[in-house]
């Protein structure tokens, strides 16, 4: 059922379309026809118009016996940049990027094994329950197409999302929280040779609020990271304006809360010592998300594991995905092990192995 080199062509063409977030159109337009050979019911939204994309959310359905529960698949079809002009190289059982670009295996590897188990499903004419497949845009973005799901046309309560990193097996029952945090200093501008006496540094008031941060990693569920300080001029005028732009991540919700209100104190109180104005908003990203391990869910994933001879083990992450999205609108999602190495990186990297025992596990997942 299961062969190599027709699995891992089928992933060697999806990664040299190139999908960088905000431009999918090519790959999602070939998702499409590749859903519809299949025999898959496919519909779309406008998701793309509200999330500066090119392609939207796709929606496919397999009908199945209304006796088995509907069960949901998910993955992401954009990637971060460098994605154009993949060249994937094939390697002693490894597809590695050339070095130029990321492979694109996140999320193309769970993306080819959708597909392939769908062909197989249709193919051997086998016993399954309604399946939903939704492939999304702008995960890399800010989980921007999970959030701009139509709920209304899901059905399923149980879903498994393939898009975790490390090896297939790999069971992501937890993964945290997230707030941004923006901080807009106003200051008072000033000839920084005659009277810098009388300017009031935007950048001096934003530095001395992050020297003043607990940063990166502040326990072993919680990260916080400032990622922009903007603040542009000429070096004959005391700043009057800085930006600054951060995240806080935890697996638990009072910790979030913790340092979120550390860091809008520290802007605070750097603000008051020199005088400057600081607005600062903090907008909630997406919901942390943790199923017990002995869940039914879990279970299920374990038994299927087994039937391919893969040994599963459960664990938590430090990122957010579409299942953080999917598990705040009441349905349980686990995050599955795709085999990427690397990701993010032009060292990105799977093992061929990795995509055919994924495409297994979707198969035999499908089945109920």
């Amino acid at each position: 059922m299961f062969v190599k080199e027709r699995i891992i062509n089928t992933f060697i063409e999806y990664v040299k379309i190139g999908s960088e977030t905000g431009n999918e159109k090519e790959f999602y337009e070939r998702i499409i026809k590749d859903l519809k050979s299949i025999g898959a019911e496919v519909s779309v939204d406008d998701a793309g118009k509200t999330n500066n994309s090119n392609a939207n959310n796709i929606y496919a359905k397999i009908p199945g016996i209304k006796d088995i529960q509907p069960l949901m698949f998910g993955c992401h079809m954009d990637t971060v940049k460098p994605g154009i002009g993949i060249k994937p190289v094939r390697v002693d059982g490894m597809i590695k990027s050339s070095g130029d670009t990321v492979l694109g295996s996140d999320d193309k590897s769970g993306i080819t094994a959708l597909i392939e188990a769908l062909k197989i499903v249709k193919n051997k004419n086998v016993k399954h329950g309604p399946l939903e497949i939704i492939f999304t845009i702008s995960e890399e973005g800010g989980l921007k197409g999970s959030k701009s799901l139509d709920y209304s046309r899901i059905i399923s309560k149980k879903c498994f999302v393939l898009d975790s990193s490390g090896p297939v097996g790999k069971i992501v029952v937890q993964a945290p929280a997230q707030n941004e945090i923006k901080a807009v200093i106003t200051g008072k501008s000033a000839h920084a040779g005659l009277t810098p006496e009388k300017g009031i540094s935007a950048i001096m008031v934003g530095a001395e609020a992050i020297t003043n941060m607990k940063l990166l990693r502040i326990d072993e569920e919680t990260t916080a990271n400032i990622g922009t300080f903007e603040a542009v001029g000429e070096t004959n005028i005391v700043s009057k304006k800085a930006k600054i732009i951060g995240e806080i991540r935890s697996l638990k919700q009072d910790k979030i809360q913790k340092q979120t209100e550390h860091m809008k104190k520290c802007f605070k109180n750097a603000a008051n010592k020199y005088g400057a104005e600081m607005d600062i908003k903090v907008e909630k990203k997406y919901d942390a998300f943790n199923i017990d391990e002995n869940d039914e869910v879990v279970k299920y994933v374990k038994n299927k594991c087994r039937l391919i001879g893969i040994e599963a083990f459960t664990t938590y992450t430090g990122g957010g995905s579409d299942a953080n999205i999917y598990n705040s609108k009441g349905i349980k999602t686990l995050n599955l092990g795709c085999g990427v190495n690397h990701a993010h990186s032009t060292k990105e990297s799977i093992a061929e192995k990795d995509i055919v025992d994924l495409t297994k596990l979707a198969y035999y997942l499908m089945l109920g």
